[in-house]
């Protein structure tokens, strides 16, 4: 089994009620988060924000997982 890669993004939604949100990486691709998934612990984060994220295969496919605010 491989590691996990680091990924980059940017958030392009997020509905703080129902806590979920889509990152958009830079390889085009668009993943889904739930807000137990923002590593800071806040459940929050803003639209815009650059990030690093992982992957993990869930049952409606791939989601984004330990999702970061990218320093600098």
């Amino acid at each position: 089994m491989s590691e996990p890669r680091l990924r980059r993004g940017v958030i392009t939604k997020f509905d703080e009620h129902a806590g979920l949100g889509t990152v958009d990486a830079a390889e085009g691709e668009t993943y889904l988060f739930h807000c137990t998934q923002i590593s800071d612990g806040t459940r929050t984060i803003a639209v815009g924000t650059e990030v690093t994220f992982e992957l993990v295969d869930r049952h409606k496919g791939p989601e984004a997982y330990s999702v970061t605010a990218a320093l600098g």
